[in-house]
């Protein structure tokens, strides 16, 4: 097949396109910056308001897989900007280029859009998707992880540090990049379902309580970290913080901390694809270890 992909300079993004290229497949991506040549693999200059650059991407593909998207901004406007305008720009680019297969990439905050500006904007996108009248399945992400990824790095220097400040009470599902990437290769097959919202994990039932995925990064840095339950108030003085020193890069933001403070971040078990489909196959306390040697390898740990 060939495949048209945003976001695939991103953590997510470039996973996917090395296991499509694995797999056989050939590729069309955008990107902002130069990129370096690969066999199979079409880089397209531009983004998504891009419209010309978003023709290009169309042209004789199979499917779309719809990987970019914001995960941290300053305000609404910027996840507006980012999630709901930019899936309304590639579905219009899509029909427009005749294309009928649409994988998109949303998050589990969707499942609780009052909790956060993210949550909402990504729910949006979900519904101009689900409506478009193209043949669709929206991918629902618990927590990502695995080597290169920014977003957890906080959270391995913590437990390195010997002090794990974790949310109250409550338990989340996490998944490799890995595994999500060949979620998502599975998903433009033939065989695949369509029309359906999809949850997928790493398999351990009911998920991780926030004292287990605690410890299991503590395992993977070597050490046994206290762990300390942050009350609500402390993570919001916290994003505070965050957000006066580093300012537009912070990383807890007062959005974050909202979505941080539910209690149920676990996939659900009806919206799990079919075991025939895909499946989990790297074992979290394996990717976690695996994530934190490359840490250290590129020094960042």
């Amino acid at each position: 097949m060939k495949l048209g992909v945003t976001g695939g300079t991103g953590f997510v993004g470039s996973q996917l396109i090395d296991a499509a290229l694995a797999a056989g497949h050939q590729v069309k991506a955008l990107t902002r910056r130069d990129q370096p040549q690969r066999e199979d693999l079409q880089w397209i200059r531009g983004d998504l308001e891009d419209r010309t650059a978003l023709h290009e991407l169309v042209i004789d593909v199979d499917a779309i897989v719809h990987v970019a998207g914001v995960i941290n901004a300053p305000n609404r406007a910027g996840f507006e900007k980012g999630n709901v305008e930019g899936t309304l720009a590639m579905l219009a680019a899509a029909t427009a280029g005749g294309i009928h297969r649409f994988i998109h990439v949303s998050s589990l905050a969707a499942r609780e859009p009052k909790l956060s500006i993210y949550g909402a904007s990504k729910v949006r996108a979900e519904e101009l998707v689900s409506s478009s009248g193209l043949d669709w399945t929206i991918v629902r992400p618990p927590a990502v992880y695995g080597p290169s990824d920014k977003e957890t790095l906080e959270l391995f220097r913590m437990a390195k540090l010997g002090v794990m400040l974790m949310p109250p009470r409550g338990r989340l599902s996490l998944i490799h990049n890995i595994d999500l990437a060949e979620l998502l290769l599975a998903l433009v097959g033939p065989s695949a379902p369509s029309g359906q919202l999809v949850e997928a994990d790493d398999g351990k039932p009911h998920g991780w309580t926030h004292r287990e995925f605690a410890r299991a990064l503590g395992r993977a840095v070597g050490t046994r970290p206290a762990i300390v339950s942050s009350p609500g108030i402390l993570l919001r003085l916290a994003a505070r913080a965050d957000q006066l020193f580093r300012g537009p890069k912070a990383k807890l933001t007062a959005d974050r901390a909202a979505y941080f403070l539910h209690n149920d971040w676990v996939v659900d078990p009806k919206l799990v694809p079919p075991i025939e489909l895909w499946q989990p196959r790297i074992p979290t306390n394996e990717g976690l270890k695996e994530t934190a040697d490359w840490y250290r390898h590129k020094g960042w740990l």
